[in-house]
């Protein structure tokens, strides 16, 4: 594929909901543009874009994936992004490098959640957004009411440029409003130019006059000719529609049916003329929130807004030119590490297939292999210090253990999963030290589930999940006095420690150590070792738990002027540490933290009841930034939300999100206790 200049490229990423028909669209526009030579299934396992094992097997897209093609002298980047919600970190990676998206709808099913998710991601990265309402060739399809649908949700800037062209009953093409021109498709997806028929000119009427609205309403000339009757010239609608969607004055809605090709090539016809291409927006933000001008001829600079770990090809690294040209052997320095990179081989990259290329212009999507230390969201620059605003990625709550199924294989983990976190961002590892276990962090179940399949294809690991031990602490209720006492001899010198010491609840985390010994009975240098048994002690409470907020006071005891030393006080401060807990009314106490849900104001009364069925205390709410969203403010125990990502998901449908922070440790009820008392015997 031969070098284009900037403003021939079209950046664009398509979302929506799961089923949607993203990957299907994507294969029926690489198909009719001539880089495939054959139309791929989704169900059948052999699209462009779904070319991983998982995606295969799953019938589902998993990564975003490139799919650059060429139309009528415009080279078009569609990045196919994943429906489902536990890979939204593939459809931020989409959102940073596209210049606007298109929200592919079911004809059918019409608004979905992910539909309105795709729209508030798009919205939030500030791109311009159209719809493409797919399956209008199902008699169930109705194309009127989802358009309805679309301009009562998301807002008057919605208006269509194509509509379904029906005849004797049945849609068998697609009106283009702005040429006026019926496209009628045959099985095999080839179409020709018809005039429109007679029962299809009411509904052109209808909605190219909502167009003209739309495209008037965005130049003060245009509106003047609008209401004065003046017919709207066809180079006009088009200019305008491309600077509305620029500046998000017209939202443009299609309709086709990708798995025969209808309704596709209008819409690559609109993109080539009416789509912005990178430098629309005239600048790029930064990370510390300036912003920079994007000049197509100055020095480069690249983003890199995706890693790939090939256990074939090695580190790849995805990445957008937002600055200059990029060429072959360009030298280059990594801002975030201070290396400098030589990009020796840069390729575009289409599916799985990879092909070399010298040169990349300013807004172009290219990739580069086996950078030495560069990551996601790194820019890379010639000469000049400063950084593109980074990616913002979901943070993972729902917790798993990871245990190796062979035990020859502990020793691999933490080195594959070092490199598939620099892959997913939304996947976090830790290997926690309070109970010993191997923790993994993810955005849901099928997530893990892949990242596992991904461990084993890749790497050969075999690892199996389990539901993590909480990390339970102890304190004491009670004052208690108590006596300590070591004493041993086995000929010659002996062992002595005695202590009287009190025990009480603290005030600080940790121990709150005291001396009030008067006369001398302890001498001043055994206090570090009392000290230094109840800290060595605290390790285990009565439960076996760590033992937190004590106060520990030694006021007396005795000692012996040859036998003594600094061990035996030390087991004489044990000695009394673990009397003391016989009395002293222990009790369990578990991580607890602040909880903030973000949930449609319908589902309030849903979600507060659950939430009481976890333990769960609600402090307050508050209106949330989006219309109408509520955010429930609480406070839960960490214990009650192992699986609470995937509970939230399936009360609100995907429409609820939360944050959780552990901000200290409660006292457990009683039951719980037992039980977890009860579960210890048994280990």
């Amino acid at each position: 594929m031969a070098k284009f200049e900037t403003k021939n490229i079209r950046n664009i990423a398509l979302l929506g909901h799961g089923g949607a028909g993203k990957t299907s669209l994507a294969e029926a526009m690489l198909y009719i543009t001539g880089e495939t030579d054959r139309l791929g299934n989704v169900n059948a396992g052999n699209t462009v874009c779904d070319y991983d094992p998982e995606e295969a097997a799953r019938h589902i897209s998993i990564s975003a994936s490139l799919a650059p093609m060429v139309w009528k002298d415009v080279k078009i980047n569609v990045i196919d992004t994943p429906g489902y919600l536990d890979f939204s970190g593939e459809v931020m990676q989409a959102l940073r490098v596209a210049d606007s998206a298109v929200i592919v709808v079911d004809g059918k099913a019409g608004i979905e959640v992910g539909t309105e998710l795709a729209w508030d991601y798009a919205e939030a990265a500030g791109l311009p957004r159209a719809f493409f309402i797919n399956k209008f060739d199902d008699n169930e399809a109705r194309f009127a009411r989802v358009l309805d649908s679309l301009h009562e949700t998301f807002g008057k800037h919605i208006c269509p440029l194509t509509i379904p062209m029906v005849k004797n009953g049945e849609v068998v093409g697609a009106i283009d409003l702005i040429d006026q021109t019926a496209h009628v498709f045959d099985n095999n997806g080839r179409h020709s130019v018809e005039i429109i028929p007679e029962e299809s000119k009411e509904a052109v009427d209808k909605f190219r006059d909502m167009l003209m609205e739309a495209v008037a309403s965005t130049n003060e000339d245009l509106m003047m000719k609008y209401f004065e009757g003046e017919e709207i010239t066809h180079m006009e609608a088009i200019n305008a529609v491309h600077e509305g969607i620029i500046h998000g004055d017209i939202v443009p809605v299609f309709c086709g049916a990708a798995m025969k090709l209808w309704g596709v090539w209008t819409m690559l016809d609109k993109i080539s003329e009416s789509f912005p291409r990178h430098t629309a927006k005239k600048e790029e933000l930064l990370v510390d929130g300036d912003a920079m001008e994007i000049i197509p001829d100055g020095e480069p600079a690249i983003f890199v807004f995706k890693t790939v770990a090939d256990p074939f090809v090695g580190k790849m690294s995805f990445f957008k030119v937002m600055n200059g040209n990029v060429k072959r052997d360009l030298l280059l320095k990594n801002n975030t590490t201070g290396d400098n990179e030589k990009l020796s081989h840069i390729y575009t990259v289409k599916g799985k297939k990879q092909t070399e290329v010298d040169e990349l212009a300013c807004g172009d999507i290219g990739m580069v292999a086996k950078l030495n230390n560069t990551n996601t969201n790194d820019t890379l620059t010639w000469n000049k210090d400063f950084s593109y605003a980074h990616i913002e990625y979901a943070t993972p709550y729902l917790t798993k253990v990871m245990i190796p199924v062979s035990k020859g294989d502990e020793g691999k983990i933490s080195q594959s999963i070092a490199k598939m976190v620099e892959e997913d961002y939304t996947i976090r590892f830790e290997n926690d030290a309070e109970t010993k276990q191997l923790l993994i962090y993810g955005l849901g179940d099928v997530h893990l589930s892949v990242l596992a399949a991904r461990l084993k294809g890749r790497f050969g690991l075999n690892v199996r999940f389990d539901t993590p031990t909480v990390a339970y602490r102890e304190k004491i209720t009670k004052t208690v006095d108590v006596e300590g006492k070591h004493k041993k001899q086995n000929g010659g010198s002996g062992q002595y420690g005695h202590v009287k010491m009190k025990f009480a609840p603290g005030e600080g985390e940790g121990l709150t150590f005291t001396v009030s010994v008067v006369g001398g009975t302890v001498p001043k240098n055994f206090y570090p070792a009392v000290e230094k048994g109840v800290q060595d002690s605290m390790a285990k409470g009565a439960y076996g738990y760590p033992m937190v907020c004590l106060a520990a006071d030694l006021y007396d005891g005795s000692y012996h002027a040859v036998d003594s030393d600094e061990l035996s006080f030390k087991t004489a401060a044990s000695l009394a540490y673990k009397k003391a807990l016989e009395s002293a009314g222990p009790v369990l106490l578990e991580p607890v933290g602040d909880l903030n849900i973000t949930i449609p104001e319908s589902l309030v009364g849903d979600v507060m009841g659950d939430l009481n069925k976890r333990r769960g205390s609600v402090m307050g709410m508050e209106a949330s930034q989006k219309k109408g969203y509520t955010v429930v403010q609480a406070v839960a125990p960490k214990a009650e939300l192992a699986d609470y990502p995937i509970i939230l998901r399936a009360m609100t449908q995907g429409r609820g999100s939360f944050e959780f922070k552990v901000t200290g440790y409660d006292v457990v009820p009683a039951n719980i206790t037992a039980k977890v008392i009860a579960e210890n015997k048994g280990e």
